[in-house]
């Protein structure tokens, strides 16, 4: 069981900067893949940015440039540094986990609101 708790978000003017971080609980975080997604009003959720277990990373092209996703083993957490931001990354932020262990499972923080003022 892995529980997330994400926190950092906030109102910001656009071009200014934020960093997200997601706090994860239990023991398998080194072996989980860990994303971020963000879901804005009457849209669908959709992934911002990924980091493997390995390290690697992948990002949604919206994004691309501007945000960065790090995770810290030692830690159980994992942060998203958001820079030039614009009005279209107003969302509420998720953290998510996934691990594979002979089936794949799947967590999700509560959320986290980011607002980019124009």
């Amino acid at each position: 069981q892995v529980q997330l708790v994400e926190s950092g978000g906030g109102l910001v003017q656009a071009g200014g900067s934020l960093r997200l971080s997601c706090a994860a609980s239990g023991s398998i975080f080194s072996i989980s893949n860990m994303g971020w997604y963000r879901q804005a009003p009457g849209k669908q959720r959709e992934l911002v940015a990924a980091i493997t277990s390995g390290g690697s990373t992948n990002y949604a092209d919206s994004v691309k440039g501007r945000f960065t996703i790090s995770r810290d083993n030692a830690k159980n957490m994992v942060s998203l540094q958001m820079n030039s931001l614009k009005p279209e990354d107003t969302a509420v932020y998720y953290c998510n986990a996934a691990h594979y262990l002979g089936a794949w499972y799947d967590y999700w923080g509560q959320g986290t609101q980011v607002t980019v003022s124009s």
